[in-house]
């Protein structure tokens, strides 16, 4: 029998398995399976090591045809047949049949997950499963007759093309916040459930007091046994199971045990017994781990306890630990399932109350089950920001030095695609897709590539104003004359992650869209130029990017720069740069995106977008003073550029970042595209 045959085989395949020597029968594996199905396909075929390594390759055969054959009756309820299968209506209908089962006379349901990410696992999609809205924030609350989507001004366009306007109302998120929206709909005596792991205390509180203003009240409902979307949601997939590696020391630049040691010694410093690790993103940093469980970003869906003496307890799916990971934990991390999370806090608990000392835990990113479970046990909580948080955004010279080089790499592979687009969109033809599926060919050429960063937005014409376009079949635009066309994308390597947008005109452009992209252009520059005392936040930076704009009346719904991390998160805290308020100082060595925007409905839009990295300026004198060193190399479009918008010294400064593009990266492509890029960089002054 083959190993193929095998797969399907339970006989055949157990015999493989103790073959192999591997610790899983074959029940086992199907459940592994089950898993690595609610894996983003990034992981590809790493799962086999966590099933034997080495694997042995009638194994590997068995293992794949196995996955295949899961698959095709994997129906996770989130594609868009499933929702032909079963309509929005029908599933608002199921969960307010559910509700009333419940005596709840409604339900909040958010989009993020038990950890609070951006990018969260299958399992967790309750909004998009129920909406069919997929943009990365946003909210929905349901009530017997009534119900909304709540979604901030990158995604109202997004939202009224993917929601059903009949049965949602679709709000602003910020300014009309589902808290006085509660307040204005809700009736004396009502009840609103929601699941206290899926929001944190300050949510809980603004919603809370949201519905008291009605004189209604809130009532938590905890998943797995009573969220009532999982119970309504058939075909919910599993938790994910990808494996959990180790990140080399080369690439993070210090080690596990120095991070920790430092760390615990802080909490000890403040009178903290302990701290309660919530965010993937911090355990990854913190252990030098990286995962796969979730789209574009490296994370170990994991909780972790971090004690003031430097030992971690880490809460994981010990199936999804990669070979040979315990050694690299080492002894002072203890592993526990998940389900030991709340029993471990009850004895924290205990612990620190009978010692005197709290328990740190960050109310901006913690789930509000977490302050709920230390509470009833008694403990005194800390409620201050994650302590991974600044030392994983401050990034330390060997991170700087990776995150230079995969620069390098990534502006290679973009000015490949550039070059390439500049000969072929004129021939017409060109399609969203296509366009994004070779610049990520591009960059998968490259050294230490994992992934995308994100999924790329390829927008031509209308499309490029919505903010966070997805290209789908049915959406995407052809590139024509006449038209803008906006790529915003970025990728994961070893060394470093990438975020870059470019706006680039596909044939001669408008008066009008010159002068737009050029205002852009002077915004970006004037953050790009910025020169600022120690202290200053990215709030005080922001109207550097929309003067220019706001001189013709102008403006864009989004924030002007965000966090990035090294090999983690594309979106990363606690350092933005943006309108709304931000205590957080922009610090030596946090990297954070530059990208103001201009977005015409129905039209076009605009972005130009490097990243940057906070460092010292070395000439400020008596006073310590910050600037910006610019990460990106690519060209910015000159067809695009009204020069006589331009002053001099942003002329100076365009000529002499081109100069630097051309002498960075023209070295690193063949022939044909550094004779383009030459001319692409030429100076306009």
């Amino acid at each position: 029998m083959t190993g193929t045959r095998a797969a399907l085989d339970r006989g055949g395949l157990a015999r493989l398995l103790i073959e192999a020597g591997s610790p899983l029968d074959a029940d086992g594996v199907a459940a592994l399976v089950a898993g690595v199905l609610a894996t983003p396909p990034e992981i590809g075929t790493s799962w086999h090591a966590l099933v034997a390594d080495p694997t042995p390759p009638a194994l590997a055969e068995a293992l794949e045809e196995l996955r295949a054959d899961l698959a095709r009756d994997f129906r996770d309820g989130l594609a868009p047949e499933d929702f032909a299968r079963l309509p929005r209506v029908a599933r608002l209908a199921l969960l307010r049949e559910e509700l009333a089962t419940r005596r709840l006379d409604g339900f909040i349901v958010p989009r993020g997950d038990e950890h609070q990410g951006e990018y969260v696992p299958a399992s967790a999609q309750r909004l998009a499963w129920l909406t069919g809205f997929t943009g990365s924030a946003g909210m929905a609350i349901v009530l017997a007759e009534r119900a909304a989507l709540f979604v901030d001004g990158r995604y109202t366009l997004q939202a009224a093309a993917q929601v059903d306007a009949e049965r949602f109302e679709v709000r602003h998120l910020i300014d009309e916040p589902p808290a006085r929206w509660l307040a204005a709909s809700l009736g004396a005596g009502a009840v609103v459930g929601y699941d206290p792991w899926l929001h944190t205390p300050h949510e809980v509180e603004r919603l809370q007091a949201g519905a008291q203003r009605a004189g209604a009240s809130l009532r938590p409902v905890v998943h797995p046994a009573d969220n009532p979307i999982d119970l309504v949601w058939p075909g919910r997939p599993a938790a994910p199971l990808a494996p959990v590696v180790p990140h080399p020391e080369r690439f993070a630049g210090e080690s596990a045990l120095a991070k920790r040691t430092r760390l615990g010694r802080a909490l000890a410093d403040d009178g903290v017994a302990a701290a309660v690790l919530t965010m993937p993103e911090s355990i990854a940093w913190l252990l030098n781990i990286r995962g796969g469980d979730v789209p574009h970003t490296p994370l170990p869906l994991s909780f972790g306890l971090l004690r003031n003496d430097g030992e971690v307890t880490l809460f994981i799916d010990r199936r999804k630990l990669a070979p040979g990971l315990d050694r690299h934990l080492g002894n002072s991390v203890a592993l526990e399932p998940p389900d030991r999370l709340g029993p471990a806090l009850d004895a924290l608990a205990a612990q620190t109350s009978a010692a005197g000392k709290p328990v740190q835990v960050d109310p901006a990113t913690a789930a509000s089950w977490i302050f709920d479970r230390l509470t009833q046990a008694g403990a005194r909580i800390h409620r201050a920001a994650d302590p991974c948080l600044l030392p994983k955004a401050c990034k330390n010279a060997v991170e700087l030095d990776g995150a230079r080089a995969a620069h390098r790499r990534d502006g290679a592979a973009v000015t490949r695609f550039l070059a390439w687009l500049a000969q072929e969109a004129p021939q017409g033809g060109l399609r969203e897709i296509a366009a994004s599926d070779r610049l990520e060919a591009f960059r998968r050429d490259g050294d230490n590539f994992r992934d995308l960063s994100f999924p790329t937005i390829s927008g031509a014409g209308s499309n490029g104003a919505i903010v966070h376009y997805r290209a789908t079949p049915d959406s995407e635009k052809r590139l024509e004359p006449g038209m803008l066309y906006l790529l915003d994308s970025g990728a994961q390597y070893l060394d470093g992650t990438t975020d870059i947008t470019r706006t680039i005109a596909i044939g001669e452009p408008s008066a009008e869209m010159r002068d737009r992209f050029t205002r852009v252009l002077k915004g970006h520059i004037a953050l790009a130029t910025a020169r600022f005392p120690t202290g200053t936040t990215g709030a005080q930076l922001d109207p550097f990017a929309r003067r220019a704009l706001w001189q013709k009346g102008l403006d864009y719904d989004h924030g002007t720069g965000h966090g990035v991390g090294s090999y983690l998160s594309v979106h990363e805290g606690p350092q933005r740069i943006s309108k709304a308020p931000n205590a957080q100082a922009l610090l030596t060595g946090m990297i954070v995106s530059n990208e103001p925007g201009y977005y015409k409905t129905g039209a076009y839009g605009i972005r130009i977008e490097n990243l940057v990295v906070v460092q010292p300026w070395e000439e400020a004198g008596e006073r310590d003073m910050l600037c910006f060193e610019t990460l990106t190399l690519a060209p910015i479009d000159r067809a695009l550029i009204d020069r006589e918008l331009l002053g001099d010294d942003e002329i100076a400064w365009l000529d002499a970042y081109h100069a630097r593009v051309r002498a960075v990266i023209g070295p690193l492509v063949d022939p044909a595209t550094a004779t383009w890029l030459a001319a692409a960089t030429a100076p306009i002054g």
